[in-house]
């Protein structure tokens, strides 16, 4: 029993599993044969106690008329030999007769130790009546039906046993076979499973037949090698994850931008290297803090309080809140940081923390506000633009209304600034405005306005003014301002301006028409002697509306061929030969009549028309000249004048040599004549153009000489063949000694430089025998003839009546 017993301990600890298959077979086999036996025995029990009843049925049914019978004959000896044959049947061990009304036959013995079944049934005889005569108990030994009850129970439960025990074991012996040693395998494989041996797949011991491919156990396998497979994927992607998160990582680490990351109480978990680089906050130092609270001034710790509520709020209405935010360093510094803050949800959208993305935007700033500045500000004199100036313009009428009070509003323009801007330079001309915006400045009060809307024009705004008189208080102060010279390169500059003013609301209620109005006023005080003001009047509106009308027309002037030359003959003085002549400009307007060049040249100087009109008297220039030539058999120059905006144009000379090669005149029968204030901008392309015309060929004239500023220094620096003087020294040569003098310096001066001098506005015969006497080359002017249309100038070419060809 002992070693059966360690066996089974054995068998125990190394097979568990079939350990517990064979005890729970053991277990439920038994129990299933003691019910199986029991049902068994219980049943062949019932069958012998139903063969006993049967038994006493068959007594009671055979003997009972019997008995009756002789017990009613009282025949006691046949009464004896019934019960004796009833005595005999088997299992019958006793009768008991008991006959009415008081005597009994027994018959057999009846044991007190054994089990018996009684049945007792009457006798009785019928004849005219019933009569009851005894009752017969019958008494049956059950002994033989238990003793053979023992004898099957006990051969049936040692039948069963060993065939439950046999069974038991070969079920296990199979299981062991089949189940337990793969299942020992799968165990084996499982505890060496490991990262390193991924690539080593569970096989079991066994035929690859197709029930075992179907089998649990094949399913198991494969799962597990499946489940190996799955592994391995996941492995590859949690490392491309990983891979993936480190990079994310990095990149947040190294964002150019800070990152923080709050929990959902707006607790800092995270900062990275950005962050720290930016404030000079530490991570340590400042996680588990609010983002708010990483200052400790208690004013900035209020304004962010205030702050964060706002964007606490609006990120959980919202979802994201961005915005510029005046941050703190550590250091106390104020900078400007970009925030953008969103959630971070997980899976379920639900709030699990809060990122908040900065950058610092203060170089931005800088810019924006200089940008700002730049379109708000003139770059030059740091005044107020245009666009400013409108917008304090309306303030200033809002206001007004709502105060009844007056506001002003003064148009200024320097006089004569262009022509100290094209003769002293570009620099000198900037330094005047700065120092004309100052001194304005210095007249206003600290509530109103002074801005430069453009060039030399400058905007005054005087709010809430009690009367008009105060406008021309300070126009009066402005104007004083102006008296003393200006220091421009070494040299003193007389610089006046004129003011014109207009008033809101006796002039007008809004502000476009009030600084039409003042602009109106400021021409008016322009075209009465300058350095004045001129207060709006309603009849200025005329002038402005024809000034405006002019500019409207002359748009279209060109396309409608309403512009046309006049030609005005340039002689030799000495012989009185035609030796060309200067083309004039004339605008015959169908609306408006002749207009001369005077009143609207300026305007096309300002508007930049003067460029293509330019252009287009080149043009008819030098095909008038070829006309001439062809019609009259004379080779005659043309002059033509170039305006300053024109000359600088970069199209300039090539328009000029199209001009001449389109026409077919040779390059020195065109003349330019070039302002004396324009050749005093002494550029490097004022140089090349003047050089690049020379190198083609093209003749070169210094216009209107003794007009403008000294420009002896620059006649031997460029390349000039002609010089040309003004008429207002021609006209009193005969009656002022000083301008006699003046032409004779000149006349002398242009050829001690090689330059041939033409005199202009000769309009008297005196005049030519002055000049013929000091040398002048050639003249023109009304003394020879008026400036004419190509035709007239034609037919005069015929004629000759002043000069001779």
């Amino acid at each position: 029993m002992q070693k059966l017993s360690k066996r089974l301990q054995q068998f125990r600890s190394s097979s568990p599993l079939s350990f517990r298959l064979l005890a729970y077979i053991l277990l439920f086999s038994s129990l299933f044969t003691l019910v199986a036996s029991g049902i068994q025995i219980y049943t062949d029990f019932r069958k012998d106690v139903s063969l006993i009843d049967e038994r006493m049925s068959v007594i009671e049914t055979s003997y009972a008329s019997s008995l009756s019978r002789s017990l009613w004959a009282l025949d006691q000896k046949l009464l004896q030999v019934q019960m004796e044959g009833i005595l005999s049947l088997p299992d019958i061990i006793h009768l008991r007769l008991r006959i009415l009304p008081d005597s009994e036959l027994v018959m057999g013995e009846k044991p007190r130790d054994i089990a018996t079944k009684e049945r007792t049934f009457t006798l009785s005889h019928e004849g005219d009546a019933r009569y009851d005569l005894g009752e017969l108990t019958i008494t049956a030994s059950m002994e033989e039906i238990y003793t053979n009850m023992r004898r099957k129970v006990l051969v049936i439960l040692t039948t069963q046993f060993f065939k439950t025990f046999l069974i038991s074991i070969l079920i296990v012996w199979i299981f062991q076979y089949f189940v337990t040693r793969h299942l020992s395998a799968m165990a084996t494989y499982a505890r060496n499973f490991s990262l390193d041996s991924l690539d080593e797949p569970l096989k079991l011991d066994r035929a690859n037949t197709p029930t075992n491919l179907r089998d649990e156990l094949a399913q198991v396998t494969d799962a597990i090698n499946q489940m190996r497979e799955r592994l391995n994927q996941d492995i590859a992607r949690q490392e491309q994850d990983a891979a993936q998160i480190r990079k994310l990582s990095m990149a947040i680490e190294q964002s150019p931008s800070s990152v923080l990351i709050c929990d959902r109480q707006w607790h800092i978990e995270f900062v990275n290297q950005k962050f720290s680089q930016l404030t000079g906050h530490q991570a340590s130092d400042i996680k588990g803090k609010h983002p708010g609270m990483l200052t400790e001034e208690p004013f900035t710790q209020r304004e962010n309080k205030q702050l964060w509520q706002t964007i606490r709020l609006q990120v959980q209405r919202v979802g994201v809140w961005q915005g510029e935010v005046n941050s703190v360093r550590k250091n106390g510094e104020r900078f400007w940081e970009q925030v953008v803050v969103t959630p971070i949800k997980d899976s379920e959208s639900k709030v699990t923390h809060y990122l908040i993305l900065g950058e610092d935007i203060s170089i931005r700033k800088r810019y924006e506000q200089q940008l700002l500045r730049q379109a708000n500000y003139d770059i030059l004199t740091g005044l107020p633009n245009r666009m400013l100036a409108l917008d304090r313009l309306k303030l200033a009428l809002a206001q007004a209304r709502r105060e009844n009070t007056l506001v002003g509003v003064m148009f200024l323009d320097l006089d004569n600034f262009k022509h100290i801007n094209d003769t002293m330079g570009h620099d000198a001309g900037d330094n005047l405005l700065i120092e004309a915006a100052r001194r304005i400045s210095s007249c206003l009060r600290g509530t109103s306005t002074v801005a430069r809307l453009g060039g030399d024009e400058f905007l005054v705004i005087l709010p809430g003014l009690a009367g008009p008189d105060s406008t021309e208080q300070v126009a009066d102060r402005i104007l004083h301002t102006f008296v003393p010279p200006y220091l421009v390169g070494g040299q003193e500059v007389f610089v006046t301006t004129s003011i014109g003013i207009a008033i809101y609301p006796t002039d007008s209620d809004n502000s476009g028409t009030l600084l039409q109005h003042a602009d109106a006023a400021m021409y008016q005080a322009k075209s009465k002697g300058k350095s004045a003001y001129e207060r709006f009047a309603p009849e200025m509106k005329e002038v402005s509306h024809e000034r405006l009308q002019i500019e409207s027309r002359m748009r279209r002037a060109l396309e409608l061929n309403e512009f046309e030359l006049y030609y005005q003959p340039i002689v030799e003085t000495a012989s009185g030969l035609l030796t060309g002549a200067e083309a004039l400009i004339r605008w015959n307007s169908p609306a408006m009549g002749m207009v001369m060049p005077d009143k609207f040249i300026p305007l096309a100087e300002e508007t930049g028309l003067i460029t293509p009109i330019g252009q287009w008297v080149l043009v008819e220039a030098c095909n008038a000249a070829v006309r001439w030539e062809k019609s009259t058999g004379h080779k005659l120059n043309i002059a033509v004048n170039v305006s300053p905006r024109q000359f600088r144009d970069p199209g300039f000379v090539e328009a000029v040599m199209s001009a001449i090669q389109d026409s077919g005149l040779e390059p020195r029968q065109l003349e330019l004549e070039i302002t004396e204030r324009l050749i005093l901008d002494n550029t490097i392309e004022t140089a090349d153009i003047l050089r690049r015309l020379d190198h083609e060929g093209v003749r070169l004239s210094v216009d209107d000489f003794g007009t403008g500023f000294s420009a002896l220094s620059y006649l031997k620096t460029y390349p000039f063949d002609t010089l040309k003087i003004d008429k207002s020294f021609v006209r009193d040569i005969m009656t002022e000694q000083d301008d006699a003098s003046l032409v004779k310096a000149i006349i002398n001066m242009a050829h001690s430089l090689g330059l041939k001098v033409i005199a202009e506005g000769v309009e008297e015969e005196t005049q030519t025998h002055f000049l013929q006497q000091e040398g002048c080359d050639y003249a023109q002017g009304y003394f020879y003839s008026r400036p004419a249309p190509e035709s007239e100038f034609e037919n005069w070419i015929r004629t000759n009546q002043r000069g001779e060809i």
